[in-house]
């Protein structure tokens, strides 16, 4: 089997915590220079966007120095370029530090910050927020924990090691556990271990269940209960996009804030952090798959709607 090259180091520096963009060339093609392809691959960008940036100089080859607009186009050509970033309403909660050391970093996520830059949400992600804090350029996420849910997550520290444990996750070697307010519901028989097939459709926003073979499993308990609400524990040993959200929502107990279960809200205006999604993932224990340490990092946290029973309870 042929083994693929990996791709040159980038000849730009990180802005604010992010990468600039890598662009390799097909391998066949009838574009006559480097910009036509652009222009026609980056078309989303606007009109006269591309143009503009080589006209700058914006746009660099392996070397770092500016490709010229009559560039003649090379199949397997690696360009670099910084995108240009929106403003983004900053999300005002603190990423909080759990855990650091030569190989790894673990950090406590409020909700509505983004695990790492993707769509509209770049600069104000914790991967480019822990790079510029931390003076860490290379810092890498092993894993994904969705925006609008708080809670561990890790990153890597050296981009040779981020495989190893990535895989821990791939290979289900992380015991994870997740804590969830939503309604209680007495003839609800738990606790109870839900199998179902979940799909996930690019441009659709809610996931969904569909007859097949399970590749969705979670583990529901019932922790607590106050005032028609239910604490709940949730382990899965799956790791399907919204997979805790759907399961939780089949059971006729949605969890609390979720815009998208069981129906699809109206967006959520920018700068509007007042109902989180009331989901948090507690808990993390794996072998470090590099140092052999067993470690079990715990979220501090305490979910919104939960703490305000508690408030109420004591008046």
């Amino acid at each position: 089997m042929r083994r693929r090259t990996a791709p040159p180091p980038s000849p730009l520096p990180q802005r604010d915590g992010v990468d600039p963009v890598r662009v390799r060339l097909p391998g066949e093609g009838d574009w006559a220079t480097v910009r036509e392809h652009l222009v026609e691959r980056l078309r989303g960008a606007g009109a006269g966007v591309v143009e503009g940036m080589f006209a700058r100089g914006l746009i660099v080859g392996t070397d770092g120095t500016p490709v010229a607009p009559d560039a003649a186009y090379v199949p397997g050509m690696y360009v670099w370029f910084h995108r240009e970033l929106p403003y983004e309403v900053p999300v005002p909660f603190p990423l909080e530090l759990v855990h650091r050391d030569e190989h790894i970093v673990v950090v406590d996520k409020p909700h509505f910050l983004a695990t790492t830059p993707r769509g509209s949400h770049v600069t104000e992600t914790a991967l480019a927020r822990l790079r510029r804090e931390l003076g860490v350029p290379e810092l890498g996420a092993a894993h994904r924990l969705d925006r609008l849910t708080a809670g561990l997550v890790l990153f890597t520290v050296r981009p040779e090691e981020r495989g190893a444990y990535q895989s821990l996750f791939r290979d289900r070697r992380v015991r994870k556990e997740y804590e969830a307010v939503a309604p209680y519901d007495a003839t609800l028989a738990l606790p109870r271990t839900v199998r179902s097939r979940i799909v996930k459709e690019r441009g659709v926003l809610a996931a969904y269940e569909v007859e097949g073979e399970p590749n969705a499993v979670s583990h529901v308990e019932l922790v607590d209960r106050r005032a028609g609400l239910g604490r709940y524990r949730l382990t899965p040993t799956t790791g399907q996009t919204h997979q805790l959200r759907v399961h939780m929502n089949a059971l006729g107990v949605p969890i609390l804030g979720d815009p998208l279960y069981p129906e699809v809200a109206a967006p959520v205006p920018a700068g509007e952090f007042r109902h989180p999604l009331q989901l948090l993932a507690r808990a993390l224990d794996f072998t470090d798959p590099v140092t052999g340490v067993e470690h079990r990092f715990r979220s501090t946290r305490v979910l919104e709607a939960w703490a305000h029973l508690g408030d109420r309870a004591g008046q």
